[in-house]
């Protein structure tokens, strides 16, 4: 007996393959099925075509699952498998995407435009990355995810982060080794640059590294102790400029060399240039446009220890960079504001903790910089210690965490690894289709692991072939490494150096939906379960494969409306879940829930200790500018009771009227000034904490209603 393919050739009858099918597609969209329903379809189409004694085509066979599932009263696995069909049949045909592009350059594909709070789609540079990624989408959609995987996604059962980056051998986020290219030079678009006489070259060689480095990869880079790598810099300076001084002492001045004179005037001069270093680095970062249409999403992660050689210079750095973000970038209307970049992370440790600490001045000019521009935000030495093996070091972007890894010297290396990319599950979904069972909940789950696993994987297979000339700044020239030309990338991407993350969302709702409270009240237990759950299977498919699954708390940018509103229309309204418009980051807790700082940092930590892969915690505070005292107290809280947490506050502005305040949102969800009413986005500065970073060009729909909808913490 033979099948007719739809390319008229002619293959054996696989009736294998009718199973597979049925169970991929219920896996999908819903993760519930009966047992053996597969194989007893399969084995009535059987019977049937032995029957006709003849060959019996493609579409035949699938018709005759379609109605057999619709005769047994499956109605929601027939649907399933028809959009499983629907999804194959897509992927076997070439597409258009006139209309989402078109979209783009007339302004109404808002899903697209308002996908990434820091890009601007009105500019040109950014429309032409905003439309290659939907042109790289689809092909990656019809040729390169499997079917199960892609409807699993457009079902809004698990979110396939970046899709439009996956066609190319990019990877997501990034720790880099800035400190080996600075002492040992790099190379940007061919041409060699050496190591640095001065700290003023140093950090303009800086600012060209993350651009290069920003165009070669989709997610964030940060500088792994910003003051420490520069530090030896600044060293450099004050010898030249002390030089000089004895020089100018005897040649125009016809005196004795005075050495404390000197190093006065050596100082004074290092100063100056640390601060237009720093300047550099600032207005560079805030003004260099990357080739995805954005400024380089960079991380400044300060930290240093008070033994280190070169600790007076590392304070002098971290004094100035705190200094320059309190002044802040002048806007068009010459008024200061809030830049979004470089995000900051300022670490907490015993040396600037403690009021009477020898670096408390820096902690009490960070806590400054935060009660006026949102940033820094702060990693706890004392408990990061606790959960990496006792290190301490910065987050990939805003939140996504590498795991401990040793060299064969058994040396822990950090700097020069990334994130392979991210798949997400939503959680709320699989608690409406478990209808408050918790143990049919567990069930679901385990499907949508399955799912998100293979998903995972697909990630590391298309990268796990790449050579280094993709990108030679980060596989030639220093910042993942130094390899060859075309050596193969591979031995990066396995054995734990890098990370691959599976990422959740909506833990909040699954707890309303299960147990029928917040998971702050009775709720807890079960989002505990649910959550070591998640964290089991990451750390069993890493002894399996070798690779470095995370469990990662997922920022969901534009994800937090994407999935409401796709529940929300298959499913309706539902109180306290999909009415909102937005489902709740990660494990946080409800943005409208009525707690405290404390409390919310103590009940948070719990969750972050088990979302090693990727977490970050923030309280909702009021203008504080006139109680930086009480800003300190609530640094140093973070210190002992949580490993990195951040405080949102509003910084904005109005063009039309010169208003500097907060801009609301409206009843109609507009952004709109208080003073004057002006609602033209292009006549508002706005500047909110997005998900761990700041966003400066306003979001979508949910995530405008979540921001809306956030109650304060003191």
């Amino acid at each position: 007996m033979l099948v007719i393919k739809r390319d008229g050739r002619k293959l054996p009858f696989d009736k294998e393959k009718i199973i597979i099918a049925i169970e991929k597609a219920m896996n999908s969209y819903t993760g519930i099925y009966e047992e053996g329903q597969a194989l007893r379809i399969a084995n009535k189409i059987e019977d049937k075509a032995k029957a006709l004694d003849k060959d019996i085509t493609i579409h035949q066979i699938e018709e005759d699952v379609y109605y057999s599932l619709i005769e047994e009263g499956n109605l929601a696995t027939a649907k399933a498998y028809e959009s499983y069909r629907s999804v194959q049949e897509f992927k076997r045909k070439m597409n258009t995407i006139d209309d989402d592009i078109l979209g783009i350059l007339n302004k109404t594909n808002v899903d697209v435009m308002d996908e990434n709070s820091n890009k601007d789609a009105k500019i040109v540079s950014t429309q032409r990355d905003l439309i290659a990624g939907e042109v790289s989408k689809d092909i990656a959609r019809r040729k390169l995810i499997p079917a199960d995987i892609l409807l699993a996604h457009d079902t809004g059962a698990i979110h396939f982060h970046d899709m439009d980056y996956i066609m190319q051998p990019m990877f997501n986020c990034c720790l880099i080794d800035l400190e080996d290219m600075l002492t040992n030079g790099t190379i940007v678009n061919g041409k060699k640059i050496d190591s640095p006489k001065s700290f003023q070259v140093a950090c303009t060689v800086t600012t060209q590294i993350i651009a290069q480095v920003a165009s070669g990869q989709y997610g964030g880079q940060t500088i792994n102790g910003v003051d420490r790598i520069l530090a030896p810099f600044v060293r450099r300076s004050y010898k030249k400029y002390l030089d000089q001084a004895l020089r100018e002492q005897v040649e125009i001045y016809v005196m004795e060399p005075d050495q404390a004179k000197a190093e006065q005037v050596a100082w004074k001069r290092t100063r100056k240039e640390i601060k237009d270093g720093i300047q550099t680095i600032q207005y560079q970062i805030n003004t260099l446009m990357t080739t995805n249409g954005q400024a380089p999403f960079v991380t400044l992660f300060m930290y240093f220890k008070p033994e280190y050689e070169y600790a007076k210079e590392a304070a002098l750095i971290q004094e100035e960079i705190l200094r320059q973000r309190i002044q802040g970038i002048k806007n068009e209307a010459d008024v200061y504001v809030t830049p979004a970049f470089p995000k900051l992370v300022y670490v907490l440790d015993d040396h600037n903790v403690h009021p009477d600490s020898k670096y408390y001045y820096i902690t009490k000019l960070a806590a400054e910089c935060t009660a006026k521009r949102m940033y820094p935000d702060y990693v706890s030495a004392k408990k990061m210690r606790e959960l990496y093996e006792g290190n301490v070091f910065g987050p990939m972007g805003c939140r996504s965490f590498l795991s401990p890894w040793k060299d064969k010297f058994g040396n822990y290396k950090f700097d020069g690894r990334f994130n392979m990319g991210v798949v997400s599950i939503n959680l709320p979904q699989i608690a409406i289709l478990a209808n408050h069972d918790e143990e049919e909940f567990f069930k679901i789950l385990e499907k949508r692991l399955d799912l998100s696993k293979k998903a995972l994987l697909l990630r590391y297979d298309l990268l796990k072939d790449a050579s280094s000339d993709v990108s030679p700044i980060h596989w030639q020239h220093g910042a993942i490494t130094r390899l060859d030309k075309g050596i193969k990338i591979r031995p990066y991407l396995e054995n734990g150096y890098a990370t691959i993350s599976l990422g959740y969302i909506g833990l909040y709702e699954a707890s309303v939906l299960i147990t029928g409270q917040s998971h702050t009240q009775g709720g807890k237990d079960f989002a505990l379960k649910l959550i070591k759950r998640l964290r089991q299977a990451c750390d069993d498919w890493k002894k399996e494969t070798g690779l470095g699954f995370a469990l990662y708390g997922t920022p969901a940018e534009s994800l937090t409306h994407r999935f409401a509103s796709i529940d929300r229309a298959r499913f309706g309204d539902i109180k306290d879940v999909t009415d909102k418009g937005y489902y709740t980051n990660s494990y946080h807790v409800d943005v409208r829930e009525d707690i405290s700082v404390f409390d919310k940092f103590d009940f948070e930590s719990q969750f972050q200790e088990l979302s090693t892969g990727g977490m970050i915690s923030y309280a909702e505070i009021p203008n504080m500018t006139n109680n930086i005292e009480a800003v300190e107290t609530l640094i140093r809280y973070i210190y002992d009771h949580i490993m990195y947490g951040e405080f949102n506050t509003k910084s904005d502005y109005c063009h039309e009227c010169g208003f500097d305040g907060e801009i609301i949102v409206n009843e109609d969800n507009e952004w709109e000034c208080p003073n004057c009413g002006n609602k033209n986005k292009a006549k508002l500065t706005v500047i909110r904490r997005t998900c761990g970073y700041l966003g400066e060009n306003f979001w979508n729909e949910g995530r405008t209603k979540e921001i809306a909808s956030r109650v304060l913490h003191i």
